[in-house]
């Protein structure tokens, strides 16, 4: 009968380094097709491999299993909530909304001054609603197809569209990370948020900047080419009013009021059929008439009740897609949505990372390489480092920006205590890393959401994702001068 054991340092690398390796042959040979089933499996053979090491310390199959099931239980409400959203951003298409919203955006925003403007919007909308993920499956996904009909790069507006996302994400007390972060830390909530406005300010600002001057040093003359044929083209196919923006306007309330994101994006979802059926009706037709279904009960029913309910469902469930005529609007895909089933290949993403996570966790070994991080502290900067290098590191392999809180949040709450650090230094850190920069790594939760409602590939927008990525840098900086960094006033012993 075999010992279980602590995993060794080198046990630990080697799944790591089987799955670094393996990831950069696969998007090696697929590029921009590997997110469509070639990562998942890479994902699930480095698991596999990580499996081998945990039966060599001596753990059971039922053990690694368990972790596995754990693992996965902790990203399904990520997973309810991705299915809701592919069904919300159909009916926003059918009904109109999200062509409304870039109809009079176009007519509003300045192409020079885009990127910012884009950032500053989400931002807003992302501190009152406390969700990024929110922010840009509704005012973000509005903003993309805005970006592309005035031709800009669609990774430098989703690079803007997310950096105002995880600003808010930050600093919203209605944020769960930005409440997360400060329970593991040991502070509250209102210390952690004044705290992080240290970092955070600088970081934004650097970033609304770089946007400006992207826009003010652009190509475009600050018009937009086509601009009164694509309007012409949106509003033919569609009926455009300001009552469609009653549909988000409500999602948002009702976020604000601390209502749960999933039956608030149901709600969304539901209006979004209603108003489809209301000002849409001859587009619910249309796909429903390019729906090829033969139900038996269809020529029982009235011909009105089931195409509108052959027409709602696909939206629902499917793709759809509107064509225009006009080549920037049809070839873009402007005008189409996916449903339901369009979240499906990204859910297979994040439940092959999440086992692998699970395997990793169960087995210890990613606790064994952050304990070997931490044995490099030696200073008040080193430790902020260190703790940025870990919720990177957890992003990275566990896949989940919610075990890149709580797991290093555990792991470094006595140490800083140790040092004589107030706990509100540990929280900003764990903020500044865990949470902003989830949405750069392709196979993480955020990272494979993201990408799939915006429809930019992750390596596409993450240079331009300012603020995500000169937050961890911040925070280092900040640790190694010194500057504002908060003593215990009797440190542990």
């Amino acid at each position: 009968m075999t010992t279980k054991r602590e995993p060794t340092l080198g046990e630990s690398f080697i799944p790591i380094i089987f799955l670094i390796i393996l990831l950069i042959i696969n998007v090696g040979i697929f590029g921009s097709e590997a997110l469509g089933g070639s990562n998942q499996i890479v994902l699930i053979l480095s698991a596999a491999v990580a499996a081998i090491m945990a039966f060599r310390i001596g753990f059971k199959w039922e053990e690694i299993q368990s972790g596995i099931v754990k693992s996965i239980s902790s990203a399904m409400a990520s997973i309810l909530i991705l299915f809701m959203i592919g069904a919300l951003a159909g009916t926003w298409m059918l009904s109109g909304v999200v062509p409304a919203m870039i109809y009079y955006g176009m007519q509003i925003l300045n192409p020079t001054i885009f990127l910012f403007a884009a950032c500053i919007t989400c931002a807003i909308v992302s501190v009152a609603t406390g969700s990024s993920w929110t922010t840009a499956a509704t005012v973000g996904i509005a903003l993309i197809g805005i970006g592309r009909a005035l031709d800009i790069h669609e990774g430098m507006v989703a690079g803007a569209i997310l950096s105002g996302a995880y600003f808010g994400d930050k600093m919203s007390p209605l944020s769960d990370t930005t409440n997360l972060a400060p329970t593991m830390a040991g502070t509250d909530l209102f210390t952690h948020i004044r705290y992080m406005t240290i970092t955070t300010v600088p970081s934004i600002s650097i970033a609304l900047i770089l946007f400006l001057i992207i826009g003010l040093t652009g190509s475009t003359d600050g018009t937009i080419a086509g601009k009164e044929e694509i309007l012409t083209a949106i509003s033919s196919k569609f009926y455009i009013s300001g009552w469609l923006f009653i549909v988000p306007i409500v999602v948002v309330v009702l976020i604000v009021k601390k209502m749960p994101a999933l039956p608030a994006l149901l709600i969304g979802t539901l209006l979004g059929s209603v108003f489809a059926l209301i000002f849409q009706p001859g587009l619910v037709q249309e796909v429903a008439t390019q729906a090829s279904y033969d139900g038996k009960l269809f020529k029982y029913l009235p011909s009105g009740f089931s195409t509108s309910f052959m027409g709602s469902m696909q939206a629902l469930f499917s793709d759809i897609s509107f064509e225009t005529g006009i080549a920037s609007l049809d070839e873009q895909g402007l005008l189409s949505a996916g449903g339901m089933k369009g979240m499906l290949n990204t859910i297979w993403l994040i439940i092959s990372a999440m086992i692998f996570g699970g395997v990793m966790e169960g087995s210890g070994m990613l606790r064994r390489i952050a304990h070997a991080i931490i044995s490099l502290v030696n200073s008040t900067g080193s430790l902020i480092s260190s703790t940025v290098g870990t919720c990177v590191f957890f992003n990275i392999t566990a896949s989940d920006q919610y075990l890149a809180i709580v797991v290093p949040g555990r792991m470094y709450s006595d140490i800083y205590k140790e040092k004589g650090l107030a706990p509100e230094n540990l929280s900003r850190s764990l903020e500044d890393s865990g949470t902003v920069t989830s949405v750069l790594i392709p196979w993480n939760t955020c990272g494979a959401y993201h990408s799939t409602v915006l429809g930019v590939a992750t390596f596409a927008y993450l240079p331009y994702c300012f603020f995500n990525l000169i937050s961890p840098i911040m925070t280092m900086v900040v640790g190694y001068t010194g500057y504002k960094i908060r003593k215990l006033t009797t440190p542990s012993a």
